[in-house]
């Protein structure tokens, strides 16, 4: 098909199947092309990407879909959104809301912290991710920098998770932590250790982490 298509002779919907089935290429000739065409970047978001990730998520927690697939698909969804910001900006859109995540000091394991970004992405959060080995300083640094609706910490190691209990102590220290809403996630993480140290809450895996932020989001606004 050419490029210069109207939104009307595109099949918007096989956006949604795309995204899904993990066609990062096809995803985005297709994206581009409505982009084009003068579809809203925003609404293409709301409606084709943000249920296919949903799609995404579903699949994987009912055991459809593995890590490889999912993160196939979250690809192929971060295309549109890179394809979208320019226009996103044009049009003053904001985004759902603002996550900082990282991996706790100490810990340098980043695949879980890397899916879990690019399914917020592709659920319409801003993430500003801080990489691994990030000690609570850092986490203090960005919340007073981009003002975040949400921090997210990552570990993969028992060695490191009470980094978590060390950041939120800090974040109270600092009088930042009536400021964000705390998830938590990663192998050795539990929803009793998640209670203990104070966070507002535990999701076992991307699809849950995408779900919790929204819930915390929602709760933050009420």
């Amino acid at each position: 098909m050419s490029s210069n298509k109207s939104s009307d002779e595109l099949n918007l919907d096989e956006i949604t199947d795309l995204i899904i089935d993990g066609y990062i290429d096809d995803t985005r000739e297709l994206a581009d092309r409505a982009l084009q065409a003068g579809v809203d970047a925003h609404d293409l978001i709301t409606t084709y990407l943000v249920p296919a990730m949903e799609e995404v998520g579903d699949l994987f927690e009912s055991g459809e879909y593995f890590v490889s697939e999912m993160l196939v698909s979250a690809r192929a969804a971060g295309e549109i959104l890179t394809l979208a910001e320019p226009y996103l900006v044009k049009g003053g859109h904001k985004p759902t809301g603002v996550v900082v995540m990282g991996t706790v000091k100490g810990d340098m394991h980043d695949i879980g912290k890397n899916i879990t970004r690019m399914m917020l992405k592709g659920n319409g959060f801003q993430v500003i991710d801080l990489g691994t080995d990030v000690g609570p300083a850092k986490f203090v640094k960005a919340i007073e920098e981009y003002k975040p609706d949400i921090i997210g910490m990552s570990a993969l190691l028992t060695t490191t998770m009470n980094s978590m209990a060390e950041t939120i102590k800090t974040l109270e220290q600092e009088g930042l932590r009536q400021n964000v809403a705390v998830m938590v996630g990663g192998a050795p993480v539990t929803q009793a250790f998640a209670d203990t140290i104070g966070a507002d809450g535990y999701a076992a895996d991307a699809a849950a982490a995408v779900r919790l932020a929204g819930t915390l989001l929602k709760n933050s606004i009420s």
